[in-house]
């Protein structure tokens, strides 16, 4: 366990949440970019322009704030008593912390589908995918501040 100090466990909690924040941004706005894709000619300009804001955004936005905010958590919970480890709503965030990484993992395979003009997936598909973060987020909020189960 780690005994962080009031102050740089504050900054250690900031960098999460704003690195959190970047990487939904991101998991939220994919997603959208995949519906215009789908409406796009194969081969057109508008589809090399989707290709390159696709890739652009998990490269230089998702990624790096998926490690951040990763590596920020880890830390938080390494600060955190060997009993919290028990406790029904961490378990629950974390095994939704998992759903969205399984989820950022999915979106990189679309969109090198969609980098290869190979996607498969209809703009429908792609509305009913954009939901999954935004639900995730909801109950990863409210176990983190309601803390239902405790």
């Amino acid at each position: 366990m780690l005994n962080l100090s009031g102050d740089v466990y504050l900054w250690i909690k900031a960098l999460h949440i704003i690195s959190v924040i970047a990487w939904l941004a991101g998991l939220l706005y994919l997603p959208r970019l995949f519906v215009y894709h789908c409406e796009a000619d194969k081969g057109s300009e508008f589809s090399e322009k989707l290709k390159t804001m696709e890739k652009r955004l998990m490269k230089i936005i998702m990624r790096p704030a998926r490690m951040s905010s990763v590596l920020f958590g880890v830390i938080l919970l390494l600060n955190i008593q060997l009993q919290d480890w028990l406790e029904a709503w961490l378990i629950c965030k974390l095994i939704l912390v998992l759903l969205l990484y399984f989820t950022h993992d999915c979106f990189e395979h679309w969109r090198k589908l969609f980098e290869s003009d190979n996607n498969n997936h209809s703009q429908k598909f792609f509305r009913v995918v954009n939901e999954i973060p935004t639900a995730i987020l909801i109950v990863v909020i409210i176990m983190v501040v309601v803390k239902p189960f405790s």
